[in-house]
Formats: structure tokens, C-alpha cells, sequence
């Protein structure tokens, strides 16, 4: 088997924590970035060997400087850099400045990062393949506002570079469409540097269910299942869960078989997701591909048992793949919350600041990735997750009484989290009956808080 023998991890918190320990199991060293804000974080305190980022806490200075982490990696005798979630994992340039300086990326090829980082780009080459889609309108804005004439309402306009649930919006008439393209592309611009904008069907009450994939660098890739992440507050998913209660055998088996089809077609070996909408009649579209590692891994990680970080290592490192297709299965169920510190009651508005005490719940079949270590301080310039808790049980019921249990096991002093509202949304009529779509936090916000 062939291994690194020193990887640098340009990330932080939980994710960076989470590689680390895959990292250890291979007996790898492990080399940390940090900016001066990070300095007392775990991330730092785990791995073998840390570097500061500088006296800046800019991130365009310390986890976006893509020449100070190459510069770091290069002095350490890095022979490959993980860039975990976030922060520069689908970024082109980070990958070319690895090949640059002969440095591993430990993540796809440049190809695939720039073909599913481009919706527009995306879509057109999962069109030819024959895969379902929603029905979409690209071009200037005069061909934009054609969609209105050819695609039945509602429609969404979003971000040709889109992600995070910003630079989308959802049109109902036409008179809201011209106003639409604009603001979307002005937030596009702002965001993502890049304004361009397409205009497509918009699948009401839709749920989001996505299916891991691997793939090696000698043309093998397979699927891991899917997860359901139709749990989200402002496009973002807060509950994941594996499998999903909707799907039945005959689909996951089409949606497992697209992912792996479309993850061929582009030469794809590591980690990814490859996304869908799915409507009330089981119907399910393409919707994005992300090429890197998700937040909500261990979900699969719970249900299949298998370490996805080892696996992205080891096919960087030049190995095929450990397992054949035949040899995975869904064990189980696994949900997973997260936790962040915001107040659910002043409208989720962040709640960084000095956490003074800090208790994981612990027991068989729970499982808590977190950044944090005792009395921290959640940063306000970075993204407020402090924890993921994920459960397994033998079905969906144990596994969301257990979830609810656990959640009760977080003591955390100093800060507001989101623990109460995810405990109210599991204890919920709705999800214990399996009604959700994409809406069901805009519909019960009001009820749970």
C-alpha cells in the first residue's frame, strides 16, 4: 500500500480535527495551519506539527493565502495538502499550485472541480449524458426573460457559480423575473466574482437527497448511498440522515447508478457528492456536484463503515480503491444535527463569544466531530459550527429518540446554541411522520421556536 508519510491540512475546526485522525490511523504526521485567532484551537493542539498563518485574521491573508499554505507545505516537507470543506477545497488555483510544486492535492483533478464548480457547464455536460434535469434557460438577460414564455412558473434564478444557498431566487410571476436576474447577479458578483446567472424550473416542495461517491485515479468509482439533507434553514442543511425514508429500492438504485455514471464520465477519483432534487412522484433531477469531502460524511460513515477520509487518502496516495461496489450496504440509520451557536430566537442571528463550559454527550452509536475542546472561544470570523452529533440506530425511530436523547447530553455554557430547536424539530409530527421537503423549516420555524 502506498502512503504519505507527511500531509498538511489547510483547514480548521472540526474538519481539520476529523483528517487528522484518519491521518493518525495511517501513521502519517500530520502538519496544521492556524491563524492567530485559531492559535489555542484543537486542530492545532492535535496535529504533529502546527504553523502560524500570520498576524492577520483576513482570510484572503491566512486560509485563502493559497502561496503562504504552498510555502508552508514546502517547508515542512509536506508531501500532499488536504483542503477538507470549504476555504479553498473546490479551488482550481490551489490545485494547480500544488502540480506546481509537486505537491499532492488531496482531492479530484482540475477538470472536475472547474466542469461541476460551473452550474451552466455542469448541466450541459449531465444533459448529454442522458440524466434526468429540471428544464433551464442560459444566456444575456434578454434570453433569460424568454424563460417566462418557456418554462412554466415558478422558476429559480441562480448563480452560474453559485453555493452555500447564495445567489438564488425564487420567481412566481413575471413581472418579479427581470428584477430577479439583476439582484441575483449582483450578489453572484459580490460573492463569487463571477455574475452570471440561469433561470430554471423550480421543483416545489422538493427534498434534497444526495449520494456519496468514490472514485481512484484507475477508473473505478462507486456509491456509498445517499443522504437525505432535506432539513435546511435558508439552503442550509442543519439534520442529515441515512438512508433516506422516502427513497424506494428501484430509485436509489437509479440515483446511485447516475452518480457513478457522471463521476466516470469525468475521469473522477476522491471524494464527492453528487446532488438531487427529488419530487413527490420519486422523480429526481441533477442538481450540483460538490467535489470534495461534505460536512455531513459521517452520516454514511455510520450506516456503511466506511472511513471516507482514509479512503480520499489513500486513492491521492496512488492506491485503488479498497472496496468493490458488491461489498457495500446501509446498515442501519444514522442522523445527523449540527450544532452552532446562534440564538433560534433573534432569528438564528450567530452567537460567537467565550464558551466557559463545554460537554459532548457520549455512549454507543454516538459519534460528535467537533473543533472544540473545553472552554474555547467560537470565533466570529468564521462559520459558527460547533459540533456534529450523529447517531446511529437499529431504524429511523431509535436513531431520531436516541438523537434527541443525546442532544440533551450538550452542556454549554456562555453561548446560545441551536440544541433546543433541533431537539423540537426531531420531536416534530411532521418528521416523525416523514413529511419534509425542503420547506419544512420555513413551515414549522414558527411552531418550534
Amino acid at each position: 500500500m502506498k502512503i504519505f508519510k507527511k500531509i498538511l491540512i489547510a483547514n480548521r475546526g472540526e474538519i481539520a480535527v476529523r483528517i487528522i485522525r484518519s491521518a493518525k490511523d495511517l501513521g502519517i504526521t500530520t502538519v496544521a495551519i492556524y491563524s492567530v485567532a485559531d492559535e489555542e484551537a484543537l486542530h492545532v493542539e492535535m496535529a504533529d506539527e502546527a504553523y502560524c498563518l500570520g498576524d492577520s485574521i483576513e482570510l484572503s491573508e491566512t486560509y485563502l493565502d493559497i502561496q503562504k499554505i504552498i510555502g508552508i507545505a514546502l517547508e515542512t516537507g509536506s508531501e500532499a495538502i488536504h483542503p477538507g470543506y470549504g476555504f479553498l477545497a473546490e479551488n482550481p488555483e490551489l490545485v494547480a499550485a500544488c502540480e506546481k510544486s509537486n505537491i499532492v492535492f488531496i482531492g479530484p483533478n482540475t477538470r472536475a472541480i472547474q466542469l461541476m464548480g460551473n452550474k451552466i457547464e455542469s448541466r450541459k455536460f449531465v444533459k448529454e449524458l442522458d440524466i434526468p434535469m429540471t428544464e433551464a434557460k442560459t444566456g444575456d438577460k434578454a434570453s433569460l426573460m424568454l424563460a417566462a414564455k418557456e418554462i412554466p412558473f415558478p422558476l429559480l434564478v441562480k448563480a452560474a457559480a453559485g453555493g452555500g444557498g447564495k445567489g438564488m431566487r425564487i420567481v412566481h410571476s413575471e413581472d418579479e423575473l427581470d428584477e430577479a436576474i439583476e439582484n441575483t447577479s449582483r450578489e453572484a458578483k459580490n460573492y463569487f466574482s463571477d455574475g452570471t446567472v440561469f433561470v430554471e424550473k423550480y421543483v416545489e416542495e422538493p427534498r434534497h437527497i444526495e449520494i456519496q461517491v468514490i472514485g481512484d485515479d484507475f477508473g473505478n468509482v462507486i456509491h456509498l448511498f445517499e443522504r437525505e439533507c432535506s432539513i435546511q434553514r435558508r439552503y442550509q442543511k442543519i439534520i442529515e440522515e441515512s438512508p433516506s425514508p422516502t427513497l424506494t429500492p428501484e430509485v436509489r438504485e437509479k440515483m446511485g447508478a447516475a452518480a457513478v455514471r457522471i463521476s466516470k464520465e469525468i475521469g473522477y477519483s476522491s471524494a464527492g457528492t453528487v446532488e438531487f432534487l427529488v419530487d413527490k412522484n420519486l422523480d429526481f433531477y441533477f442538481l450540483e456536484m460538490n467535489t470534495r469531502v461534505q460536512v455531513e460524511h459521517p452520516v454514511t460513515e455510520m450506516v456503511t463503515g466506511v472511513d471516507i477520509v482514509r479512503e480520499q487518502i489513500l486513492v491521492a496516495a496512488g492506491n485503488k480503491l479498497s472496496l468493490e461496489q458488491n461489498e457495500i450496504s446501509q446498515n442501519g440509520h444514522a442522523i445527523e444535527c449540527r450544532i452552532y451557536a446562534e440564538d433560534p430566537a433573534n432569528n438564528f442571528l450567530p452567537s460567537p463569544g467565550q464558551m466557559y463550559f463545554y460537554n459532548e454527550p457520549e455512549g454507543e452509536n454516538i459519534r460528535v466531530d467537533s473543533g472544540i475542546k473545553g472552554a474555547s472561544i467560537v470565533q466570529s470570523f468564521y462559520d459558527p459550527l460547533i459540533s456534529k452529533l450523529v447517531v446511529w440506530g437499529e431504524d429511523r425511530e431509535a436513531a431520531r429518540i436516541k438523537s434527541i436523547t443525546a442532544l440533551k447530553g450538550y452542556i454549554i455554557h456562555g453561548l446560545k446554541t441551536n440544541i433546543p430547536y433541533l431537539t423540537e424539530l426531531l420531536r416534530h409530527k411532521a418528521y416523525i411522520e416523514n413529511k419534509i421537503t425542503t420547506k419544512y423549516c420555513d413551515e414549522h420555524t414558527d411552531d418550534i421556536v
